[in-house]
């Protein structure tokens, strides 16, 4: 039903009205209409608030705008009136206000820099546009200065500054070498927001000499390079690590202030060796989801479109494994001003009434001011139908002159907004703009649009008619929109006909007919089969269609959705498609297509080319979807559809399935309604009312189901009242003082009309209140307020249409919102049952006082302390719940002999009431953990070291230590179990006169006041009565082990009566081996038949050698090898003889180095001490001979020695001039002898290394960078060391030469 309108003060009628207005008058559906409504001006384009120009080109300043009669156009120029036609390079475009200023040709940009506006005027009013700052782009070249090389020490930090030239707007920075490709950045290095480049720590690698800042200016499109920086890294071993320090920022905290809807950059980049890795948090918050990204390898925070809540302090977090140092950050977020109501621009009739509303917001809060056609409103003309209220100006009564443009200013210290809205006093008439007698088509059952767009001012109302005489349409079947169209949703054959649209207002009356057609829709009523052809054979698609009388089909056939090949063998006729001599090219998908003016449908099939078969197959496949749907016997709750089966390719159809869709709730979603079986071609479907029903089939066979047919037709049933109410209905509080009523909504379907809407009661159980209720929209969910805490409540929730109620509901309880229990449990009381478990009883808490839904009781225990260790301990609490009203429970795994903290809480749906006051308690002693090593060290003939440590959990006051030990002799028989008590503040002892050979068995625990505790065990042998005393630990290969303290020696003698142990198997395990120098004493384990012959085998490890063999006199379990080599790895295994010559598993030890004890120091031989320094005084004497020989220009005895007896490795090479190189200066001496120098002594086979003899003056000095004195002589050749080459093996005892002697003097 059309909503009638009348002028209306009312602010949303205003709105309503407002718009309707704009849309109109900006529509251009009638030039004579619009050239003959005036419009006051309205600003369509112009440039922005900061136009930063190109000074190569043109400026365009842009300002466009539109109005009835087209506005005039003025400018300002830093306040003042800009005369255009004074200056000859600038220019306005025609029909147009923009600037064009002309400075190719001479011009200077910089001379137009300022602040422009523009001014469009007409006579209903003047709009103004922004200010517009213009300014030209600069991009300054480098400031020259002298960059001095950096000499940096490896591991040390580095900042390479770049500080580019200040442009406008700023350049882009990045770093790149001389080849123009990228320096590589990571968590080490990387560019800083200033330009600079940070290394966290530099490393030999970072050497170069081409470290070079570029700036890139956009707008110019130049690129400036600041001059190259070297940078040299020097190695010190060893490297120091060291804790990280912030590069930037500086200090512990500092500030930042960013404006609302810009990006938040915060940077922190920190040295430090390791290099540190950064983390940001945010204090007191979370960083924004879906806002938050970090670049530059975490070392920038970036947070896009920030508003004030993004204020807050953010602290960056640089870390080593060395420590950590953080940064503080106070952000601040203001606000440059922004809109929450703009104002609108304002179109009505004379006497109207109407507001302009500009409403802004920023930090701070902007100022609102108002101006009327570009002048301060406080100084424009009066106007008595407007006043100005704050941000509001209000008009009453307008008469045609109160037209005018309106400007709103809201300005703060950060940026300000300025919008034009004109309001525009009018009368007119209605008028249709919609053509007159236009035609509508439609295809029955899809939505008829009629048009009938108008104006007038006051705006007219819209009524429709059908027929000449016909009455005022109304009803659920139409809609009527603002606009002025009638929408039919389900148009029928009986729409058919003529409509007329009528609009009024107090100036007038106008009406204008339009008319409908319902046409039949397209259906192809015989598809298109799939086929199965062998090649060369020819095929047929029929494509028969069934269309409106009144349209003009055409049929178009496509293969695999595009054109059919251009090929004469594809033939079409009206209703069929015939491919003849078919190819495997044919293969695929062909499908007809039916189209007319109004609709369109299709179908398709698919073509199968097979190889030609002497016989065909009987082809099993799903049946062809069914066709030909009709719908009969149509009643408001039933209707019958009937169908034609389709072909069942050779399996019979078992089934066929119905489904239908719901054109007007959900098109396009098609829901199961039926089945029948297969030999039943006729249904009658239930029906819901207010639905647009669709339907469809599908045939069934074994094989599979059939494609869906084609829809039906629509059937449209009638509304009527809900049947059912909604389901799900409950009662929840979400705050303290609300109720929560949800339901799940009904379908659209179940609506059974228009106007679904829903009936909410509520009362509070047991107190005899009404039942309150309100009617809400579609919705699943309604808030009452103001509820008491906790209180249960009767409610039911009713469906309801525009045409009745459903029927009455069924009432449901739910309670009003929970709050936090208020009380504590009382009476806690702690009963230990034992060391590790507690059972607490509490008393509950009255119900009233949950105030919510009992969840049950929660215990928070911790532990305090433990009672033996005297410490405190990280507190780590723990939680343990007892659903429903319980009033006790266990804590189970607690720790013996430990002090214990505990309260208790009750809970509810909100959550936690108050703690109980802590009760304190304490568990028992319990019996100790095993002890938490146990070591035997230094075997001897008749003793063994015995170490151990505390156990782990003492679980009490430890009182002593219990050792067993007893003997097991070679045929696995245990001897007497000997029993010693030690002190528990102990922790080694040392066990004599033990048999000498002897393998020994230990059992070692702890006890408290409660029990003993869990033993560990350890076997070990003492050594044979061998020369020397053996004392490396027992186990191969261990190494030697000292006796940190020991007790007084436990004497015992064991005279041992043996128990016989038989083994279960005959083997050989856990083959030991105690090595010294030369020898090893070998023992195993036996298991097996008496009287066996052992023997041992051994030889070097990783060696393809022999096994070598010893046989074991008698039955031993031990056996000792000797003459082995000092510091040599040997394998070992163990074997019996007789017993099918099976051996143990090998086994790997070392013998110990050769005893300094046990060598001559030849250095502390006094002979050896006076050859030495004999032979030292000779070589003084010898040198100094050489030097008066040398100065006096002759050769001395040594050289013409060499001269006639040339060693050909060492010997000098000839020169160029024929002589040969001589002892005569310095110079020529380093440079003749550098072999000599490089490797004084000659290796033994007498070869020369390539390397000792490619030499060159980088090898000793600092290459290419060598110093050189005045006349050219080099004299770095010794400054730099050269790298050690490998010492050979024979070169330690070989005295110096002479010659290598003189130039290491040198």
């Amino acid at each position: 039903m059309m909503t009638k309108k009348t002028i209306s003060a009312s602010r949303a009628f205003l709105i309503l009205f407002l718009c309707h207005m704009i849309t109109a008058l900006e529509v251009p559906l009638d030039s004579i209409l619009l050239k003959e409504l005036s419009q006051p001006p309205t600003i369509t384009q112009q440039s922005p608030k900061d136009y930063i120009v190109d000074p190569r080109e043109n400026i365009v300043i842009q300002c466009e705008a539109k109005g009835k009669p087209p506005p005039s156009f003025s400018w300002t120029r830093n306040g003042t009136h800009f005369d255009i036609d004074k200056d000859a390079r600038v220019t306005v475009k025609p029909n147009s206000g923009t600037l064009v200023i002309n400075i190719m040709n001479g011009g200077k940009a910089e001379a137009y820099e300022g602040v422009y506006q523009c001014t469009a005027r007409n006579e209903r009013g003047a709009a103004i546009s922004n200010n517009i700052v213009i300014r030209s782009s600069r991009s300054p070249l480098w400031t020259k200065e002298k960059v001095e090389p950096k000499h940096v020490r490896e591991g040390d930090p580095l900042v390479l500054h770049c500080s580019p030239p200040v442009g406008l707007p700023p350049p882009i920075i990045f770093w790149m070498d001389n080849s123009f490709q990228r320096l590589p950045q990571n968590e080490r290095v990387s560019q800083g927001l200033n330009g600079d480049l940070y290394f966290s720590n530099v490393k030999p690698e970072d050497t170069r000499e081409d470290y070079i800042c570029y700036a890139r200016f956009n707008h110019t499109q130049t690129i400036q390079q600041k001059q190259p920086i070297s940078v040299k890294v020097f190695s010190t071993k060893p490297l120091t690590e060291r804790r990280p320090t912030l590069l930037t920022p500086m200090g512990s905290t500092s500030n930042k202030v960013e404006l609302r809807g810009n990006v938040l950059l915060l940077e922190c980049i920190a040295e430090g060796l390791p290099t540190p890795v950064i983390r940001w948090i945010k204090e007191g918050g979370e960083l924004p989801v879906n806002r938050t990204f970090f670049e530059n390898f975490k070392k920038t925070l970036k947070i896009i479109e920030v508003s004030e809540a993004d204020s807050g302090k953010y602290k960056c977090v640089a870390r080593n494994p060395l420590g950590s140092t953080h940064h503080t950050i106070t952000v601040t977020v203001k606000a440059a001003p922004y809109w929450i109501t703009a104002p609108r621009n304002l179109v009505l009739s004379p006497g109207e009434d109407g507001t302009l509303i500009c409403r802004a917001n920023g930090n701070p809060k902007p100022n609102i001011s108002w101006l009327t056609n570009g002048v301060p409103i406080a100084i424009a003309p009066e106007d008595p139908s407007r006043k100005v209220d704050g941000d509001t100006i209000i008009f009453s009564d307008v008469q045609e002159r109160s037209s005018a443009v309106y400007q709103c200013n809201a300005s703060n210290e950060y940026g300000y907004l300025l919008a034009n809205a004109f309001v525009n006093v009018l009368a007119e008439p209605p008028r249709i703009l919609t053509p007159a007698n236009k035609l509508y088509q439609v295809i029955a059952n899809n939505p008829a649009l009629l048009d009938c767009a108008f104006f007038g001012s006051p705006v007219p109302e819209i009524e429709w008619f059908k027929g000449v005489k016909g009455s005022i349409l109304r009803g659920d079947l139409y809609v009527f929109h603002d606009n002025g169209t009638l929408e039919i949703p389900v148009a029928q054959k009986d729409s058919t006909g003529t409509y007329t649209c009528v609009a009024r207002n107090k100036l007038g009356k106008v009406q204008n007919e339009v008319h409908l057609e319902v046409k039949d829709p397209t259906m192809i009523i015989k598809q298109p089969e799939y086929k199965i052809i062998q090649r060369g054979g020819q095929v047929s698609f029929e494509c028969t269609i069934k269309h409106d009388p009144t349209l003009i089909p055409t049929i178009t056939w496509v293969k695999d959705n595009g054109e059919l090949p251009d090929d004469e063998r594809f033939i079409i006729h009206k209703d069929s498609l015939a491919i003849m001599n078919v190819t495997d090219k044919d293969d695929g998908t062909y499908t007809c297509v039916a189209n007319t003016t109004l609709d369109s449908v299709s179908a398709s099939a698919v073509l199968t080319v097979v190889a030609a078969t002497p016989t065909p197959a009987i082809i099993y496949d799903r049946p062809n979807p069914p066709f030909d749907l009709e719908l009969t016997d149509q009643l408001e709750r039933s209707i019958q559809l009937s169908w034609i089966p389709g072909y069942d390719n050779n399996s019979p159809i078992t089934n066929f399935v119905i489904e239908y869709e719901d054109g007007m709730h959900e098109p396009g979603v098609w829901h199961y309604q039926t089945e029948v079986r297969g030999t039943q071609t006729t249904v009658q479907l239930k029906l819901s009312p207010y639905v647009n029903y669709s339907f469809r089939v599908i045939a069934v066979n074994e094989i599979g189901r059939s494609q869906p047919s084609e829809a039906s037709e629509q059937y449209l049933t009638k509304a009527a009242k809900p049947d059912e109410n909604p389901s799900g209905v409950q009662g929840i509080g979400s705050e303290p003082d609300n109720l929560v009523i949800i339901w799940e909504p009904l379908k659209g379907f179940q609506s059974n009309g228009p106007g679904l809407q829903y009936k909410v009661s509520w009362r509070q159980k047991d107190v005899g209140d009404e039942w309150t209720s309100v009617i809400v929209a579609n919705v699943s969910k309604y808030i009452v307020s103001g509820t008491p805490i906790f209180v249960p409540y009767e409610i039911k929730v009713q469906a309801l249409n525009d045409l009745g109620y459903a029927p009455e509901p069924a009432e449901v309880i739910g309670h009003s919102g929970e709050d936090l229990p208020m009380v504590a449990p009382g009476n806690v009381q702690v009963h230990i049952v034992n060391s590790t478990l507690a059972k607490v009883h509490w008393d509950p808490v009255p119900l009233k006082t949950v105030r919510g839904h009992l969840q049950g009781y929660r215990i928070y225990y911790w532990k305090v302390q433990s009672l033996s260790k005297r410490r405190r301990r990280h507190v780590e609490k723990k939680i343990l719940t007892f659903s429903g009203n319980k009033t006790h429970g266990m804590l189970p795994g607690l720790e013996p002999y430990s002090s214990y903290k505990l309260n208790v809480r009750v809970v509810n749906g909100k959550g936690e009431g108050p703690a109980s006051p802590d009760k304190l308690f304490k568990t028992p002693e319990g019996v100790p953990s095993s002890p938490s090593f146990l070591k035997i060290t230094n075997p001897t003939l008749d003793s063994l070291t015995l170490e151990w440590g505390p156990p782990t959990h003492p679980n009490g006051v430890l009182i002593a230590y219990t050792l067993k030990f007893q003997p097991i002799n070679s045929t696995h028989e245990l001897g007497p179990l000997v029993e010693i008590r030690i002190p528990a503040n102990e922790t080694s002892l040392i066990l004599s006169n033990l048999n000498y050979s002897t393998r020994y068995k230990f059992y070692f625990y702890a006890q408290t006041s409660v029990g003993a505790g869990s033993q560990t065990t350890e076997e070990a042998v003492t050594i044979m009565d061998e020369a020397g005393i053996l004392r490396p630990a027992v186990g191969a290969g261990k190494g030697y082990s000292e006796t940190l303290f020991a007790t007084s020696p436990v004497i015992h003698t064991v005279h041992p009566t043996f128990y016989k142990v038989r083994p279960v198997y005959p083997r050989i395990r856990n083959v030991t081996a105690s090595a010294a120098e030369t020898y090893a004493n070998i023992s195993w384990e036996y298991e097996g038949p008496d009287h066996v012959n052992f023997y041992v085998e051994y030889g070097v490890a990783g060696s393809k050698e022999d096994w070598k063999k010893d046989i074991v006199n008698g039955s031993r379990s031990f056996f000792v090898l000797k003459g082995l080599t000092p510091g040599t790895s040997y394998k070992v295994r163990v074997g019996a003889e007789g017993l099918s010559g099976f051996v143990s598993s090998e086994d790997v030890f070392e013998t110990g180095p050769a005893m300094a004890s046990r060598q001559v120091d030849i250095a502390t031989q006094g002979w050896f001490i006076g050859l030495m320094c004999a032979v030292a005084l000779l070589i003084l004497i010898l040198l100094i001979v050489c030097f008066i020989r040398r100065n006096k220009g002759g050769k001395y005895p040594v050289k013409e020695k060499e001269d006639a007896h040339a060693d050909p490795e060492i010997q000098p090479m000839k020169e160029d001039d024929g002589t040969f190189g001589e002892y005569g200066s310095l110079e020529s001496d380093a440079e003749d002898h550098k072999p000599l120098k490089k490797g004084s002594r000659t290796p033994s086979d007498r070869t020369v290394k390539k390397e000792d003899s490619d030499d060159s003056l980088v090898d000793y000095g600092e290459g290419v960078n060598g110093q050189f004195n005045e006349d050219g002589s080099f004299i770095g050749q010794y400054s730099g060391k050269k790298e050690k080459e490998p010492a050979e093996g024979n070169e330690s005892s070989e005295a110096p030469s002479p010659v290598n002697a003189m130039n290491s003097f040198v």
